[in-house]
């Protein structure tokens, strides 16, 4: 895991090009503090920066930029290959030689063999960018569910791009302006909505895409997608199913140089993760949760009673109000783009990296996948009722704005945006998981950018039709909150404690292999399939209430935080009695006081 940057140019910039690429590189140096460097060719077309946390082969082989051996082709790669050592096996049979025992060289190689293809060999998590040399080229990918970010922006001939908004922002190249359509969608949702990014002209490579750069055009293609086509199984064979892709893909997400450990929240998604890890790892495993003090909010004591049940060496950090305060400062210091989520993996992530750990296993991704979340029952159940009340038209309209202009209930000021749109799973899904409705986005948008059209309510970009309205829940899930807020926020936070965070629930092979089973078995009330599939789950994990991995704010923000939130900004008829409304606008404003002064 590590931080990538670069700079691709025709004909500008040659001169203070190493001044340019050190101040990208610095900005990421908290992503490998291990090694670094940086690469200029010799015409001064490209400039490529690294920094390093070593997790595979920890010697000075695995530096990088790294070169073929005849110069050609330059790397600089953030991520991890699990399948690495098959392909190089292949490659190596091939009559391919190999200098070190690194997955960055293999991605290297194969490139160097199959162009652009190689993406469709590879098996993990990654974002990188290959410099020809002869032919003045730049292949950049991303992997397919988006787990690591790349941030790009053309100016001009010259494309730069990184790890982090952060780096392309310290090539001052790109002009401090908001984007209408990254606000947007920002106080709509609660985080910035790929491709967009909240500075205007720079964007998020899309996930499963990769763009090639010559003399100073791009162009990108989309090379995966996940496919929900159903085919005809049935519940015994669903579960085998399930359970041999879990273990298969654990058991890849511990391939590793150095120990990995597990983050514990005491739900079921985590719980399985480690359950599983347990069937296939022999020695130590170490564990990590967080407690609160408040009852109400408190899963340590379930997380502690896993960690016994599965011999783990288990660490446990009792957070209070008073020391979430005193590291709520890093915690904006870290901060890429805001975000209504990432404290808490910030808050624990910090306890592994005091612990000595440098790679942890995550349960994020079973929710989505599963069936977890209240929206696979209530985004159907609003799509069928606005059909129904579309037939009353304009009764509809007339209800929705009455609501979304008079209500009290944040809930219900997006369900009156809802009844104004038409009746579809995205727009459904968007009052569900919504922050602020589509008019009170509009009037804090205008605070900022007040001479500027903003996006219509209703986007014409529908979501792809899947085989039923769960299994696009499931895709909204996936492509939405799981990709622009929890694999963000858990890359960024995790990587400003020196961490790599892997997500064994979110891996293409796993998904390409259980898609295909039908969304009335896959996303079974209660995530019932998972369970059913890991047998090793004690009873006492799933038969309790759902909760996510939640910090009581709302308790907080009224008492010991008080004045850490003194400056949102007061918008008259929008109530923001709720934590997360606050929040978002809270850190809003900090990010971009600090990002335009």
């Amino acid at each position: 895991m590590c931080g990538i940057a670069g700079i691709l140019t025709v004909n500008q910039h040659q001169d203070n090009l190493q001044t340019i690429i050190q101040g990208m590189q610095a900005a990421i140096r908290h992503r490998g503090p291990d090694d670094s460097g940086i690469y200029i060719a010799q015409e001064k077309q490209a400039a490529l920066a690294h920094t390093r946390l070593a997790i595979l082969d920890l010697s000075f082989a695995g530096h990088q930029p790294m070169s073929t051996p005849d110069e050609r082709y330059w790397i600089v790669f953030n991520g991890e290959i699990y399948n690495f050592e098959q392909i190089r096996n292949d490659l190596i049979s091939q009559g391919e030689q190999f200098k070190s025992q690194t997955d960055t060289e293999v991605i290297l190689k194969l490139y160097q063999k199959v162009g652009s293809d190689c993406v469709r060999y590879l098996r993990g998590m990654f974002a990188f960018a290959i410099w020809d040399n002869v032919e003045k080229t730049c292949f950049l990918a991303r992997d397919p569910l988006g787990i690591k970010p790349l941030y790009y922006c053309q100016s001009g001939s010259t494309l730069v791009f990184a790890s982090e908004l952060k780096s392309i922002l310290a090539s001052r190249l790109p002009a401090i302006n908001l984007s209408a359509e990254g606000l947007y969608g920002y106080l709509i949702s609660g985080s910035v909505q790929e491709p967009n990014t909240l500075i205007e002209g720079v964007y998020c490579l899309s996930a499963g895409h990769y763009l090639h750069w010559q003399a100073g055009k791009i162009n990108q293609q989309q090379y995966w997608q996940i496919d929900f086509t159903p085919a005809e199984i049935s519940l015994a064979e669903a579960k085998e199913k399930v359970r041999a892709a879990l273990i298969d893909s654990i058991q890849n997400h511990f391939v590793s140089d150095v120990p990995v450990g597990i983050f514990l929240s005491g739900g079921i998604d985590s719980t399985a993760v480690l359950a599983l890890a347990r069937q296939t790892q022999k020695g130590i495993l170490k564990t990590y949760s967080i407690a609160f003090a408040e009852s109400e909010w408190n899963e340590g004591d379930i997380a502690s009673k896993a960690a016994q049940e599965f011999d783990t060496e288990h660490t446990e950090y009792k957070i209070t109000a008073d020391l979430a305060k005193a590291l709520f400062p890093k915690f904006l210091e870290t901060i890429d783009q805001p975000s209504i989520d990432g404290f808490n993996t910030f808050c624990v992530s910090k306890v592994a990296h005091d612990d000595g750990t440098k790679v942890v296993l995550s349960g994020l991704g079973g929710d989505e996948l599963f069936g977890g979340y209240g929206s696979f029952q209530k985004v159907p159940q609003m799509v069928q009722l606005g059909r129904k009340i579309k037939a009353f038209y304009p009764l509809n309209i007339g209800i929705g704005k009455g609501l979304e202009n008079w209500a009290r209930s944040p809930q219900l000021r997006r369900l009156g945006d809802f009844l104004q749109q038409p009746p579809d799973s995205r727009a459904a899904y968007r009052s569900f998981r919504g922050i602020f409705s589509h008019q009170e986005a509009c009037k804090i948008a205008q605070r900022y950018l007040p001479d500027r059209d903003l996006p219509h309510r209703y986007n014409k970009n529908q979501i792809t039709s899947q085989p039923t309205l769960e299994d696009e829940v499931s895709l909204l899930e996936i492509s939405g909150y799981m990709r622009n807020q929890l694999l963000r926020d858990s890359d960024v936070m995790s990587m400003a404690w020196g961490l790599e965070l892997r997500v064994p629930l979110v891996d293409r092979m796993l998904v390409e292999t259980i898609s295909s089973i039908p969304s009335n078995l896959r996303l079974m009330a209660n995530k019932q399939l998972l369970i059913e599939a890991v047998p090793e789950l004690p009873t006492w994990v799933y038969n309790r209430p759902k909760r996510g991995f939640y910090f009581p704010f709302q308790q907080w923000l009224q008492d010991e935080w008080h004045e850490c939130f003194r400056r949102v900004p007061d918008f008259k008829d929008i109530p923001l009695g709720m934590w997360y409304r606050r929040w978002s606008l809270a850190l809003l404003q900090h990010w971009w006081d600090n990002i335009s002064n």
